[in-house]
């Protein structure tokens, strides 16, 4: 226990060392001083120790970290041979498993091939499933003074030549199998062109049947007057190609062919409109399909070249109009005039020359006039298809000459043999009764009577007309061109000789009235022209079109108001909605400067209805969609007297129903308004 210390004087108060001077309290103050320095050096002491401790302390937890970290590693590196034991383990029973696996499967095998056990089997052996060994041959093997190892290393010879021969079994059993497949292939292929050429065959003969069907209805067509253009020239081919008369039609072809007039194929052209010479041209390319043999392909192709270019002047003249075309037609009738006297009368050799001729003109890079050439080598073309028809025509020609001398002959051997025969019955009744047949003609002439003398009566001024004076005519009439009776005679004459020498009269087409034309005024119908018209004049957006084109209903409706009203169709102007889809398609593949394909995205139908007699009930529409087409429907428009039905065909699509989509709907003054737009479909992500 430390010892208590005596208070210290304070400062400025005077001690009593200093009042006292003995020898006892200089002891004593020697003694505090002593006492004084112990304390300085316990309290040095007790620091110094202090210090050591906290060193210690430091060293200790320096230590403690260091064990921590050295003991860290150690876990860790314990962990990981655990984990790399584990892993070991794993792997070591995955193979345990695999190859208990794999002894299973082959025990199973064994089982599988063996259908013998230990405890049932015929020979009576209880080892059956344990592995055989040979005591007796390792018994000789020993007193050959075989070794072990040598009679292990033999085995393993034999092992390894047994697995050899059975690699080589297993190779030759591949090859078999290829082979086999290889084969199997083969035979399957040589099927499948079997097949092919049977189906060929059939395709051949289906195309033969369809020409010959081709070739009856022509027939049956000339037999009833009601012929084509085509069967014409199918009679003319037949002639060319069928001299003997082998083919036979089952129509009498040949008995209608010969008394028909031919010209030459190409100028059956002469009398065609445009919608006959297209009709005209869609029979060619059907025989074109269906010809096999090499004339007649010849023939038809000549054809076809012929066709195509009166097509395209027929199709000049309809689209540039009658009066466009007859200037045109006097501004090229020098040009014409000059290249069909030129061409005509040229053989099919000196126009193949004539064409080598503008061709090496044409390549020769002198200064000459392209179109005229390149128009003249286009005219050529068609002369010398012409070419090939006319020497064509001569070989149809000689062959009717043919034909009709063979006829000729046969009727009069016929009719010696008629005649003959009649001579001969005659001869067997010459003995008859001759005084009874004089009789009889004598009495026949007493019965004639004379036929009177018709009486003609004198001509007189008033059965003529009076003459018209021609200045008292109206200006109009003084317009009519004045033919004189025997000029008007001629004209007919000459029009009968024409139509008398033309084989093929197409009869006049019926035109269907139209309402496309919004300036011609209908005179049955005022009013509705006037809604037309009203109609017609308002401005059409950017993206509309005119939609005028009305579907043919295939089954007419009949009405029970049609012996009461006469039945017509209301006028309409309708019109189509076109624009671009910016789907995500179009987006990637299109652009503004290169816009997608335009689209139909709606439809605004105008039906005018003035004079319907029920205006209490409105028209109706309906959508009628046909079996087989995906991709339109018929929208019927339906109305009381006397309107007929009308049906449009428009594109299959969902309709937008709401109004501020466009969607219009309504029955007002005599007008039927159906505007819709087709919905739009947007998909979100």
């Amino acid at each position: 226990m430390p010892r208590s210390r005596s208070p210290r004087p304070r400062s400025g108060e005077p001690s009593r060392s200093s009042r006292y001077r003995s020898p006892s309290r200089e002891r004593e103050r020697d003694r505090g001083k002593d006492r004084e320095r112990d304390y300085d050096l316990d309290d040095h002491r007790s620091s110094r120790r202090r210090s050591r401790s906290a060193d210690e302390d430091r060293r200790h937890r320096r230590r403690s970290s260091k064990e921590r970290e050295s003991r860290k590693k150690r876990d860790r590196s314990e962990s990981r041979e655990r984990e790399k034991k584990r892993k070991r383990e794993e792997k070591e029973a995955r193979k345990a498993e695999k190859k208990r696996i794999r002894e299973e499967e082959e025990s199973r095998q064994v089982a599988e091939l063996s259908v013998y056990s230990a405890t049932d089997n015929p020979f009576h052996d209880a080892n059956l499933n344990q592995q055989f060994r040979w005591h007796k041959k390792s018994e000789k093997e020993k007193k050959m003074g075989m070794t072990p190892a040598e009679a292990r290393r033999k085995d393993e010879l034999r092992r390894i030549e047994a697995k050899e021969e059975l690699e080589r079994l297993n190779k030759r059993r591949a090859e078999r199998e290829v082979e086999q497949a290889l084969r199997e292939e083969e035979e399957a292929r040589m099927q499948r062109l079997n097949e092919s050429a049977q189906m060929a065959d059939w395709i051949a003969k289906d195309g033969d049947f369809q020409l010959e069907q081709e070739r009856r209805r022509a027939g049956i067509r000339l037999k009833e007057k009601r012929a084509k253009a085509v069967d014409f020239l199918a009679l003319n081919l037949k002639f060319a190609t069928d001299a003997g008369q082998t083919e036979d039609d089952g129509f009498d072809m040949d008995e209608v062919g010969l008394e028909i007039d031919f010209d030459e194929p190409y100028a059956i052209f002469e009398n065609l409109s445009l919608e006959q010479t297209e009709e005209l041209h869609e029979d060619i390319q059907r025989y074109l399909t269906l010809e096999k043999n090499d004339v007649n392909i010849d023939f038809w192709t000549n054809m076809m070249v012929v066709c195509k270019d009166q097509l395209d002047k027929l199709r000049v003249v309809e689209r540039s109009g009658p009066e466009a075309a007859s200037a045109a037609a006097l501004a090229n009738a020098a040009v014409e005039a000059e290249i069909t006297a030129l061409l005509s009368g040229k053989t099919y050799d000196q126009l193949v020359q004539l064409q080598r001729q503008i061709q090496a003109k044409l390549a020769s890079g002198e200064p000459v006039d392209v179109d005229y050439w390149e128009g003249l080598l286009k005219s050529l073309l068609v002369w010398k298809a012409k070419a090939k028809l006319t020497s064509l025509h001569e070989v149809v020609v000689q062959n009717r000459l043919e034909q009709l001398r063979k006829r000729q002959r046969d009727e009069a051997l016929q009719a010696q043999k008629e005649l003959l025969a009649g001579v001969a019955t005659s001869s067997n009744n010459w003995g008859g009764d001759m005084r009874a047949e004089a009789g009889d003609s004598g009495a026949a002439d007493r019965d004639v009577v004379m036929a009177p003398v018709e009486e003609v009566e004198e001509y007189e001024r008033g059965m003529s007309p009076t003459l018209i004076d021609f200045s008292k005519l109206p200006f109009e009439e003084r317009q009519i061109e004045v033919i004189d009776e025997k000029e008007d005679r001629k004209a007919l004459f000459a029009q009968r000789r024409s139509v008398a020498s033309t084989r093929f009269v197409p009869k006049a087409p019926t035109r269907a009235v139209t309402n496309d034309d919004p300036a011609a005024p209908s005179g049955a119908d005022l009013e509705s022209e006037a809604l037309y018209r009203a109609e017609a004049e308002k401005e059409m957006d950017e993206e509309e079109e005119l939609y005028n084109l009305e579907e043919l209903i295939v089954n007419p409706t009949t009405y029970n108001w049609e012996d009461k009203y006469r039945p017509r169709k209301p006028r309409y102007f309708n019109r189509v909605h076109t624009g671009y889809e910016w789907n995500k398609y179009n987006q990637t593949h299109y652009d503004t400067d290169n816009p997608p394909p335009k689209v139909v995205q709606g439809y605004k139908f105008n039906i005018f209805y003035p004079d319907l007699i029920d205006k209490s009930k409105a028209p109706t529409y309906k959508i009628v969609r046909e079996p087989g087409n995906d991709d339109t429907v018929l929208l019927y428009f339906t109305a009381g007297p006397p309107y007929e039905d009308i049906a449009f065909r428009v594109v299959n699509r969902e309709w937008e129903y709401s109004h501020k989509r466009g969607f219009r709907s309504s029955f007002d003054r005599g007008c039927l308004s159906l505007w819709f737009n087709f919905r739009r479909n947007f998909y979100r992500k």
